[in-house]
């Protein structure tokens, strides 16, 4: 008897301990642009460039998730934002180089959507939004918000 208490014990802890492995569980429908490994996913993306799109009315709130199991950041492209928009990057920073600054002075810290977490921004300005996140831009990790009337 106490050998199939010690197995079911032993089985609970390893399911336990799997289960911060899986990743987070986010209901699709919780949020707008996934982020996973190295890349954005939008959904529903539009496949007109090589970046990967999502498409946004003025007024919308869009809302990134940390779908995956590494740390990600959201961070505008200074010259990448229309003429009068606001500059949006997770962590709340006033401009690009700031952004950047934080990530390189807190060892990795500065704006993280950590795994399961959301950031959001209200898009009020029509046009294209160019994005990416902080430590993984170098492997290609950009996106697009295309904001129309």
């Amino acid at each position: 008897m106490q050998r199939r208490a010690f197995l079911a014990s032993g089985a609970a802890l390893a399911t336990t301990a799997l289960a911060g492995c899986l990743g987070p569980s986010l209901a699709s429908s919780e949020y707008d642009i996934g982020m996973q490994s190295n890349a954005f996913v939008p959904k529903p993306a539009v496949d007109d460039t090589s970046q990967p799109t999502f498409e946004a009315s003025v007024g919308d709130t869009v809302v990134w998730a940390n779908s995956g199991s590494r740390n990600h950041t959201v961070t505008g492209y200074d010259s990448g934002i229309p003429d009068g928009a606001d500059y949006f990057a997770s962590g709340g920073f006033e401009d690009e180089q700031s952004a950047r600054n934080a990530w390189e002075n807190s060892l990795g810290g500065g704006g993280i959507v950590a795994p399961g977490e959301t950031y959001e921004h209200t898009f009020e300005v029509p046009g294209d939004y160019y994005y990416f996140c902080i430590p993984h831009e170098s492997a290609g990790m950009r996106g697009r918000v295309l904001v129309t009337e």
